[in-house]
């Protein structure tokens, strides 16, 4: 599939692309303070891109490995060598605001930026890794255009305006293709928008946690609130004008496709509504509803007798108070790793209700703020952001790939699934023994007993420090029923709450399952599917839906760490190529081979097969009820990317619009 050389976010030399580019305007007393509180790695990669010299990267400039998760500012150098290299920084920098110095003229070379990023921290990354790494900072195009404007209408609709629905709108906006997205709530940011319990943040470090061509240099913490996120993606939208093309306040009800004009009709009615009053014709459907939309509600007996607010963290209502109030949350997850230690600075009585114990990582940023120093070097210094994300995007992603890899001679296996595994379990379970210490019986209720990773990991957000308040219950018998006044368990406890919280996740398993989606000759997607099962090639095309893409699809949630936002970009790239395609070369539709899709599917099964998620040991809601994982990809980011960057034309079956329907499309 053809690419276009025209690539509005490829700005060699004023990096990252898009929306922002360091600026030459600061005084040298600015630049002094900043450089004070720098990350030399960090500043050593930005010299050796903006001069070109590969000096900055060799002895002496050689930092040590970072020993925890922190960003290992000083690089392990001495005074005299980090005095060094601000001076030597300071030089370069105002030669670069005097115009003495530009970048040199071409990019670097893929190779050389993964040699960098391999210095800066201390350890190998192949140079396989440089052309994604190129791409994430913004130093190589990732994105697609039309050869040329389609000389008859076309149009997509997308569906959800969370962070893949708008990263698609932001990219077809680029391409100057016309498309209407739709979403049920009243503004973008899908999760962001509708997750507004006490404490909600992101658990991916902030500087991930945006697209990679129109990132956020200035965020007021390492780890951002729900609040800042919002902002950032109306802001984002706001800025590549998305809100002119969007449809909010609405829900899908059909995508039906009608083989013989090769074109969709998407039927749309109020969000409120039970019926749909309109229809929209596309030549494209792009779902982008995501994975984590629809809440999952536990079925307990008594639950709707319970007299007092019985809330889903994902449909918090403001209006309801928990000053001075009884507060049972049912779940001990992210949002209950998050909800309960913010609940328990304001309720009176917190109890809180554990089916399973979860492996949380201490992160010795979690909580603090970005000081203006650097802010500053973000805002001035060519290429620090940039870095300083890919450092990031290595560290909490594909470096940590390796801890999931079930090894089958590993002697102790259940209680880990290989030596490094096990090696994390005991720095983990040390943590939490040294959180717990004077509290024998939280210890023994703390520390879970499946491998690292066989659920989700979390960043601990104060959650074991927060159990030993004394007005925090941790209770593990299992619940009987919810009563009129509270919560009775297996042991006939009842214990008394005000307010009901479910802290109970997602239905993530079942993918799509707000829209009906209906393929060639009437099929229905789900029924092709089966409940809870849904499988596509690459997790965005399924054959017989031609003209139909998911974003964050089955079997692409990066399970092992990292930043869903970077997926979801290769996937956009991806469909944004197809698009094209169809564009240039006039196809009327496009469609996977179901050969092709069944032996992804077949290589995917036999890689998942050797994952801590397949081994089991616990319950997660990545399996299906057959114990099928439905949510996870197997791959590395690196492996994904290959597949997805450029598609394979002889993976589709393709079929070109006759002079009639050219006409009319």
């Amino acid at each position: 599939m053809p690419q276009s050389s025209n690539f509005p976010d490829s700005n060699w030399g004023a990096q990252p692309a898009g929306a922002f580019a360091p600026s030459p305007d600061f005084t040298e007393t600015e630049l002094d303070s900043a450089l004070a509180e720098a990350n030399l790695p960090i500043l050593l990669g930005s010299l050796a891109l903006l001069t070109g010299d590969d000096k900055w990267i060799r002895d002496p400039y050689l930092p040590t490995a970072p020993t925890d998760l922190g960003d290992h500012d000083s690089g392990g150098f001495d005074e005299a060598t980090a005095a060094r290299i601000r001076d030597n920084a300071r030089e370069v920098l105002l030669r670069w605001q005097s115009g003495e110095l530009t970048a040199p003229t071409d990019p670097p070379a893929p190779e050389r930026v993964a040699a960098i990023l391999s210095v800066m921290l201390a350890e190998p990354i192949g140079p396989e890794y440089g052309p994604l790494l190129a791409e994430e900072m913004g130093l190589a195009p990732r994105h697609t255009e039309p050869e040329q404007a389609s000389t008859t209408p076309f149009h997509v609709v997308i569906i959800g305006a969370g962070i893949s629905g708008l990263a698609m709108a932001v990219r077809l906006g680029q391409a100057g293709i016309d498309y209407t997205i739709i979403d049920k709530n009243d503004s973008v940011g899908g999760t962001w928008h509708e997750n507004v319990y006490p404490g909600c943040g992101v658990d991916t470090p902030s500087y991930l946690y945006a697209l990679s061509f129109d990132p956020k240099p200035d965020w007021s913490g390492y780890f951002a609130p729900q609040s800042e996120l919002n902002t950032y993606w109306n802001q984002l939208a706001a800025r590549h004008g998305v809100d002119e093309h969007a449809r909010f306040g609405t829900k899908v009800h059909v995508a039906s496709y009608d083989e013989d004009a090769s074109t969709w009709t998407v039927t749309i009615g109020p969000a409120d509504g039970d019926e749909p009053t309109e229809a929209i014709a596309a030549d494209v459907v792009v779902s982008a509803v995501g994975l984590l939309n629809q809440p999952s509600v536990p079925r307990i007996p008594g639950l709707d007798d319970f007299a007092g607010p019985a809330l889903h963290t994902a449909r918090w209502d403001d209006a309801v108070s928990l000053e001075g109030k009884r507060v049972a949350v049912i779940g001990t997850g992210a949002s209950a790793m998050q909800f309960v230690p913010a609940s328990a600075e304001i309720a009176d009585q917190v109890t809180v209700f554990q089916r399973t114990p979860q492996w949380a990582m201490p992160h010795p940023l979690k909580g603090e703020s970005v000081d203006d120093a650097k802010h500053f070097l973000n805002a001035h210094v060519p290429f620090y952001v940039a870095w300083y994300r890919s450092r990031l995007f290595w560290r909490m992603g594909d470096k940590v790939w390796k801890l999931l890899q079930v090894d089958p001679e590993y002697p102790h296996l259940g209680r880990a699934v290989n030596k490094a595994n096990d090696r994390l379990r005991a720095h983990l379970t040390a943590y939490i023994e040294h959180e717990l210490a004077r509290h024998p019986d939280l210890l023994a209720k703390s520390v879970p007993d499946y491998p690292p990773y066989g659920k989700r990991l979390l960043i601990d957000a104060g959650w074991f420090r927060t159990l030993t308040r004394d007005n925090v219950d941790l209770v593990t018998d299992g619940i009987e029923a919810i009563t009129p006044t509270g919560v009775r368990t297996a042991d006939g406890v009842e214990h008394e709450a005000d307010v009901l919280v479910l802290a109970t996740g997602f239905k993530a398993v079942d993918v799509l399952a707000s829209i009906e989606v209906k393929g060639r000759d009437g099929r229905d997607l789900h029924e092709t599917w089966g409940e809870g099962d849904g499988r596509a090639y690459l997790g965005i095309t399924v054959p017989g839906f031609p003209n139909f893409f998911c974003l964050y699809g089955p079997n692409t949630n990066t399970g092992h760490g990292g930043t869903v936002i970077a997926g979801t970009e290769m996937q956009v790239q991806h469909v944004t190529s197809l698009i094209s395609s169809m564009i240039d070369r006039r196809l009327a539709s496009i469609e996977v081979r179901e050969d092709v899709h069944d032996a992804y599917n077949t290589e995917l099964d036999e890689a998942m097969a050797s994952t801590v998620w397949d081994f089991g040991g616990t319950t997660t809601y990545y399996r299906n009820d057959r114990g099928r994982i439905v949510t996870n990809s197997p791959w590395r980011y690196v492996d994904y990317w290959s597949r997805v960057h450029e598609p394979n034309e002889a993976d589709f079956i393709v079929t070109e619009k006759t002079p009639a329907s050219a006409q009319t499309s």
